[in-house]
């Protein structure tokens, strides 16, 4: 079982919570998104801002969106749709579907490709049925 770090998340939420600037978020931009140091089976974000890529899916208000975690491990499954940012392969991976508020994100990665974008709608669909 792999110890986590709770103590650093703990320290940066606080941070998160008070930011001011809130970028722009659109439906199909990707983000790096400190989605937080989470329990069991919930995904982690790396690094010291305990982010990771993440697909804004619905724009719900000025400050939250439904988005939804990517991963650059080769993952197979019903909850994995495979896309390419920059020319790389990803996953967006339907299982950890959120909530998410802007003030999680940090920087902008690039925007999915219409066709991509489709896809993932259609497999989320299959996915929730």
């Amino acid at each position: 079982m792999k110890v986590k770090n709770y103590n650093q998340w703990f320290r940066l939420k606080p941070v998160l919570n008070v930011r001011i600037s809130q970028p722009p978020v659109k439906v199909r931009d990707i983000w790096w998104c400190s989605i937080g140091i989470n329990v069991g089976e919930e995904l982690d974000g790396k690094s010291d801002k305990a982010s990771r890529p993440v697909l804004v899916y619905r724009k719900l208000t000025h400050s939250s969106f439904i988005g939804i975690p990517l991963t650059s491990k080769l993952k197979e499954g019903s909850w994995y749709v495979t896309i390419t940012i920059h020319g790389k392969e990803n996953r967006v991976i339907l299982s950890q579907i959120r909530i998410f508020d802007t003030r999680r994100v940090t920087t902008r990665l690039a925007q999915l490709d219409e066709k991509d974008f489709n896809e993932v709608k259609r497999r989320l669909v299959e996915f929730l049925q």
